[in-house]
């Protein structure tokens, strides 16, 4: 069967129509703020309103249904094409002089992976921004974080049965967790739960740092993005209280959103049991205790940075690590400047990733579950060559499909880290800038080590680089294989 392009065509524009309207709220900040730099939003709301316009009327014959093929080309060429337009603003306004610098900070948003290029010799301070373009930055993170089609899905039932194929090809994770039997209606709850604890935390910053910085603060956090509208990021605020506030929902924003909606249903029982949980919450347990007890200093001497005191070692082991693990990428300390024992477990949590189902990038904790449950079985058949030892999780048989998936997940995803730091090398990256750099952008964490630490900027990358690590941010936000199956011939083929 060929490719339905003119469904394809239409759902992007049923997009862009969004993106257009969504386009109005930076612009509504920037005549709040009296900006002169409306006008960029308002050209590139046009601009996406007519090529969605007629992105429709091109495709007003043909047939609207999106089968599993279509909703992969959409899903991955949608990333692309509202970024391509979302970054406009940037240049129309005269902010940046690079479409690709524009193009860079616009993908970093919407993949949720927060790597910026603002603050280099040739670009401006996060601080010297328009309030508008600040808030579209962190607007371009809240929607991504779940999820711009999802979004779709709960508010434009137009789409009808092609929204199966759409949220099978979007949601992050392995499985798509369907609360309802409606898809649209499981969206819409989703989304609930997404505007709640945003307005939540909205409201507990707010005293601390003003409206505008905890809408923005807010934002980045539950899209674990980590977009911050200070230069220091949220260490700038120089506020325990911010911090904690902001742990607590990056911890949130990690786990399955599924699981938040049984949470607030009542099934206690079924959220305690999920193996996945387990496994997140000790891995933030375990590492925020040994970076805790490794950074304290109780003397205060020492040639790395630690801590005197306990109470500020554990906030920032917390903070750190909770921002690495759910791929936030908020900082509140140079971890470079840390002991290499604690660079190291940092290091380790570049591969962690959220849990399956939340709005965090990277590996995701259950393909790790899945992965060292493979290895004990595997182990066990040495023994016992010829017993038949299926692999359960949450009580649940895992399908040999699934699990083929996890370990090509785990190939492919290795295969790029080493295809994209010898790519970065061949642009004058050193090795360890370059594997790292490549490492967060896959994993769609932000900072990363070398040139590029928590209080460096992007900016130095060259043009093409950029591209590069772009078309990774986008991969690692759509599970790789959405991205790569449009590589394929058999994609293409009859």
């Amino acid at each position: 069967m060929v490719l339905n392009w003119k469904a394809v065509v239409e759902t992007l524009g049923i997009l862009l129509l969004f993106l257009a309207v969504a386009l109005l709220a930076p612009l509504g900040v920037s005549l709040l703020y009296k900006e002169s730099i409306w006008w960029s939003f308002g050209v590139t709301a046009v601009l996406a309103g007519v090529i969605g316009v007629s992105f429709r009327f091109f495709s007003n014959k043909g047939s609207k249904q999106l089968e599993i093929r279509e909703g992969f080309a959409v899903v991955a060429l949608s990333w692309f094409v509202l970024s391509l337009i979302g970054a406009l603003p940037f240049v129309l306004s005269g902010v940046l002089s690079s479409y690709s610098n524009a193009f860079f900070e616009t993908m970093s948003g919407f993949t949720t992976t927060g790597a910026t290029i603002l603050g280099g010799i040739d670009t401006p301070q996060i601080e010297e921004l328009p309030n508008s373009l600040l808030f579209w930055r962190s607007l371009t993170h809240w929607l991504g974080g779940m999820g711009i089609i999802v979004l779709t899905l709960a508010i434009m039932p137009v789409l009808g049965i092609g929204g199966v194929q759409l949220y099978k090809a979007e949601v992050p994770g392995l499985t798509t967790d369907k609360l309802t039997p409606r898809i649209g209606e499981t969206a819409k709850r989703l989304w609930l739960i997404y505007v709640g604890f945003t307005v939540v935390q909205i409201g507990l910053l707010w005293p601390a740092i003003g409206f505008f910085d905890s809408i923005n603060h807010a934002f980045a956090t539950m899209a674990t993005g980590g977009f911050s509208t200070k230069n220091g990021s949220v260490g700038q605020f120089e506020s325990a209280y911010v911090e904690w506030i902001i742990i607590v929902f990056m911890i949130l924003a990690g786990v399955n959103f599924a699981l938040h909606f049984r949470l607030l249903a009542g099934q206690f029982k079924t959220v305690w049991k999920d193996a996945e949980i387990k496994v997140y919450f000790s891995i933030v347990a375990v590492s925020t205790l040994v970076l805790t007890l490794y950074l304290w200093a109780p003397g205060g001497a020492s040639d790395f940075l630690k801590y005197e005191h306990l109470g500020e070692s554990f906030r920032q082991a917390a903070f750190q690590a909770v921002a690495i693990i759910t791929t936030t990428g908020f900082g509140t300390a140079d971890y470079e400047l840390w002991p290499f024992f604690a660079m190291s477990v940092l290091f380790l949590l570049f591969f962690a990733g959220g849990m399956a189902g939340s709005t965090g990038g990277g590996i995701k904790i259950v393909r790790h579950i899945l992965l060292f449950k493979n290895v004990h079985t595997e182990i066990k058949k040495l023994v016992h060559p010829n017993a038949v030892i299926p692999i359960r999780l949450n009580r649940h048989s895992v399908s040999q499909d699934i699990m083929r998936n996890v370990l090509s997940f785990f190939f492919v995803y290795f295969a790029l880290i080493g295809l994209g730091t010898l790519v970065m090398t061949a642009m004058n990256l050193d090795v360890w800038s370059a594997f790292t750099v490549t490492i967060s952008s896959i994993g769609n964490v932000g900072p990363a080590f070398g040139d590029f630490g928590p209080t460096e900027t992007y900016a130095p990358i060259p043009a093409a680089g950029k591209w590069v690590l772009s078309l990774l941010m986008m991969a690692g936000r759509l599970e790789l294989f959405t991205v790569l199956i449009l590589f394929s011939p058999a994609f293409w083929r009859r």
